[in-house]
Formats: structure tokens, C-alpha cells, sequence
């Protein structure tokens, strides 16, 4: 059984890697499909990929739930260092999270299960952080909506398959909504509630 003294690390320098990360991820917010870096580092535990520590390092307190797949929640180090290191409550009903882990794309669960705010609080949606193969390799896919100038590119190894097709519910949500950030490593990408997607082929 890990003990805290056991758990990985968090940021070395937690003041000037929160401000990194949390410029990434808004850099990721304002261009969807841009591919943005994580140069912060922290321990990670096993079954969180580099980006994802980071990201709750950064985002995640002691006012946002967290609701973790079984791939997370199998990993018993995963909810002591989130704990830890974040005092964010893990809890067991996904439609009240702020924000899901997802280690498992695979398996996602339907989008219904999550929250997706209201129209007075569009805000108090999940956010779904979901560990992919790649950012670089695999489907590509069109994006359009706010922040993108046209239409940007993304290629990415994306499960599920049909991850974007169940996006499709943002449209006629809006403004509620699931805000999406993938990571790979230490890349993030992120699909707002505002993105529309179409899968263009290998």
C-alpha cells in the first residue's frame, strides 16, 4: 500500500508551472485543434499520462469534482495523488463531476452521463480529459467554429471511433455542452463545446 511519502511528485516550482500549463490549456481553448506543449513537469502516477498530471495540477481544487474511469480508478496511486496533491473530491456519479479522467477512451461511457450545465450555468458542464494514442498519427479531421480562421486540420489517433459523431449533441445544447481536452504525452489538444468536427479519412 503507497504511503503519501510514497506518492510521485507534484510541481517542483507550483507557481510558475500552474501559470504554464493553465496558459497551454487556454492557448488550446482559444485554437481549437492547435496541438499546444506542457513544459511543466510532476510525477505522474501510472495510468496518467504527463499532460493529464499537469493539467490537474492546474485546474483541479478542492470545488471540482472528479469523476475517473475504471482505467484511473483501478489505479489505486491515481486517486491518493489527485487527493494529495489537489484536495479534489473523486466521486462515484459521473453527471455531478466538473471534470472526468478518462484512461480508457475506449470504453467511454455515453455523453448523457456526464454534465452538461445549464442554460443559467452553461459553466457547471464536465469537462472530459481523455488520454489518446497520438495527436500526430491517425484519422484526420476538420474542424470549424470560433477561433479557427475557416477551417483547421487535425490528425490524431482518436478512440472512440465515433467520439466527434457524439459530439454532435453540443450543437443543439449550446449553450450547454462538453468541453474536450485530449491529451498524448505532454500535447494537448482541445475541442470546446463550440467546434464542429468531421472526420475527413486516413
Amino acid at each position: 500500500m503507497t504511503t503519501v511519502a510514497e506518492l510521485p511528485a507534484g510541481f517542483a516550482d507550483k507557481v510558475l508551472s500552474a501559470q504554464s500549463t493553465f496558459r497551454s490549456v487556454m492557448d488550446a481553448m482559444a485554437r481549437p485543434g492547435s496541438v499546444q506543449r506542457i513544459a511543466a513537469t510532476a510525477g505522474t502516477p501510472d495510468a496518467m499520462m504527463r499532460g493529464s498530471a499537469a493539467i490537474a495540477l492546474t485546474l483541479f481544487d478542492h470545488d471540482t469534482p472528479i469523476w475517473l474511469d475504471s482505467a484511473m480508478s483501478e489505479t489505486p496511486d491515481v486517486s491518493k495523488w489527485l487527493k494529495f496533491h489537489t484536495s479534489a473530491p473523486v466521486i462515484a456519479d459521473s453527471s455531478i463531476a466538473s471534470f472526468a479522467l478518462i484512461g480508457d477512451p475506449a470504453n467511454l461511457p455515453p455523453l448523457d452521463r456526464f454534465a452538461f450545465g445549464s442554460n443559467e450555468y452553461p459553466d457547471r458542464a464536465t469537462t472530459l480529459i481523455l488520454q489518446v494514442e497520438s495527436l500526430a498519427h491517425g484519422t484526420v479531421f476538420e474542424l470549424r467554429g470560433p477561433g479557427i480562421d475557416g477551417t483547421a486540420t487535425l490528425r490524431a489517433g482518436i478512440e472512440p471511433h465515433d467520439l466527434f459523431e457524439r459530439l454532435a449533441v453540443n450543437s443543439a445544447l449550446f449553450p450547454r455542452g462538453i468541453d474536450v481536452v485530449l491529451v498524448h504525452d505532454d500535447a494537448i489538444v482541445a475541442i470546446p463545446r463550440t467546434t464542429r468536427l468531421v472526420a475527413k479519412g486516413d
